[in-house]
């Protein structure tokens, strides 16, 4: 364990020695990292494709994997306070030295927020729309792996983030069958308003 907790230092050292020093790097890298870049942008994903599709079906099943990956990244972040609140993780920056771009968050730096929230939600879109839900997945490791440039997390914590966000859609993916006909309900009450 502790070789692995060495390697997670070393690897956000050698990634973050170049903070600082290439200004379009650094701007470029504060706009990702931010906390409103990629949320917002996945959030404007979600959107379009709720209302995207040719047919009335294939807007119904686009409507569902959306509905599946806010369930997804809902019961994903309630397993993230669940961890927070029996074990803490140390950031990177409290421990070493580094270039910071960003503020300096207080909470655990493990799982990673940003791994959890845009894994969840693009496997929720993946099982319908692989091709989505691989560029989603594609966003939010970019954004997960900007803030391990940053020294907010170790690649640990965006590792066990993606497989935590991961299974968690998956899970939820099944038992969509469970909830319904909540699902179907909501779509329904959307249509009557012209909102699905």
């Amino acid at each position: 364990m502790e070789t692995l907790r060495k390697a997670d230092i070393e690897a956000v050292v050698w990634l973050n020695q170049w903070g600082g020093s290439h200004r379009v790097l650094d701007i470029f890298l504060e706009i990702i990292v931010s906390d409103y870049f990629f949320p917002i942008l996945l959030a404007l994903t979600l959107l379009g494709l709720w209302f995207w599709g040719k047919s009335a079906k294939s807007r119904e099943s686009n409507q569902r994997a959306v509905i599946t990956a806010v369930v997804a990244i809902g019961f994903a972040n309630l397993v993230v306070l669940l961890i927070n609140d029996y074990y803490f993780r140390p950031r990177p920056f409290s421990e070493n030295e580094l270039e910071l771009i960003f503020y300096l968050p207080t909470d655990s730096s493990f799982p990673a927020n940003p791994a959890v929230l845009s894994s969840s939600l693009a496997f929720g879109v993946w099982k319908t729309r692989k091709y989505l839900g691989a560029f989603l997945l594609l966003l939010g490791a970019l954004w997960s792996l900007s803030r391990v440039y940053a020294g907010l997390f170790f690649f640990t914590d965006v590792f066990s983030g993606a497989l935590l966000g991961i299974a968690t859609a998956y899970l939820v993916s099944y038992g969509m069958r469970w909830l319904e006909p909540l699902p179907t309900l909501l779509i329904r009450c959307g249509r009557l308003f012209h909102l699905a």
